[in-house]
């Protein structure tokens, strides 16, 4: 039987009351049923993200693991975006067992990429991994630009609630953005939550994706998310506002992408982010920054990139 780590049960629990309980419960169970299936040995302490816990196996006499998540709309295409990269700059998926959110992959290492001292490098191989993982849709995953009306409403709505968090022409820049930018997007596969540390090492390749949301759109939309955690290490330069700027314009070489675009989505998600942490407030979780601080980077950043 495996161990489920302390940090990840409270936080399950905090998170999701009497379901994250239930679903607790079940898990010990459910690793049992999933080793036999997929002819797994446990090979090491399990590990844990937010919502999802990680054990380590041997599976054929090689390294993998198998991934179990709290069930969650967000995390339902993550294996399909593994089957269409077939390893292209991501771990390879091995097994899916869908109705319980599972998944046997490909072990990469511990070391994220946001562990690298060179900022610089950091930015570059993120945006090396968006250029390769932009590959041509199979068809059935969600399209990003099928999201920006609600987007759009949600921005509109935000902006009346929440009337003084940030000026209104900065607001707009951002619905500009869902309008213009989200309604013509290419049919290409994106993260949809490409970050630092969502990229592991790894002996097969240097660096490989995890994690990711499987959608279908501008992979330009990932420079946003790649910036929204990478900005606390631009806040230690001596120009921070330069350093975002300069950031955002080596992703897009990197990716080969318009660096444009990738400003335009990178407003638009801090916009997104200074509204959210106004409605849905949480508590800080252990080694993170306080939520008033990634408001307060969040509302920086809107205007900046406006």
């Amino acid at each position: 039987m495996i161990e489920i780590p302390e940090a990840f049960v409270r936080g399950t629990l905090d998170r999701e009351g009497e379901r994250g309980a239930q679903w607790l419960a079940a898990l010990p169970d459910l690793v049992t049923t999933l080793f036999e299936r997929w002819g797994c040995l446990c090979d090491g302490p399990a590990m844990h993200g937010e919502i999802g816990i990680i054990i380590p196996v041997l599976h054929d006499q090689r390294p993998a693991v198998v991934k179990i998540s709290v069930p969650h709309p967000g995390n339902v295409r993550e294996p399909d975006a593994y089957e269409a990269w077939k390893g292209r700059g991501a771990v390879h998926l091995y097994e899916r067992a869908d109705e319980c959110f599972a998944m046997l992959l490909e072990r990469a290492g511990s070391r994220t990429l946001a562990e690298l001292h060179d900022k610089d490098e950091v930015v570059r191989i993120a945006g090396q991994i968006n250029k390769r993982l932009a590959i041509p849709a199979p068809p059935g995953l969600p399209r990003l630009r099928d999201r920006m009306a609600q987007s759009e409403e949600s921005l509109h709505q935000d902006a009346g609630d929440f009337a003084h968090a940030l000026p209104r022409p900065v607001v707009d820049k951002a619905i500009a953005t869902a309008r213009e930018l989200g309604s013509d997007q290419p049919d290409l596969v994106i993260h949809g939550d490409l970050h630092a540390r969502n990229i592991l090492n790894s002996e097969r390749e240097p660096w490989l994706a995890v994690d990711p949301k499987g959608l279908v759109g501008d992979p330009a939309y990932d420079g946003g998310t790649f910036l929204k955690t990478h900005a606390f290490a631009l806040l230690q330069e001596d120009e921070p506002d330069r350093a975002v700027v300069r950031c955002l314009q080596m992703f897009a070489d990197a990716a080969e992408l318009d660096a444009e675009h990738v400003r335009r989505w990178a407003q638009f998600h801090a916009v997104e982010s200074a509204f959210w942490r106004r409605r849905h407030r949480f508590p800080r979780a252990r080694g993170s920054a306080s939520p008033d601080l990634l408001t307060q980077l969040a509302d920086h950043l809107a205007q900046v990139l406006a």
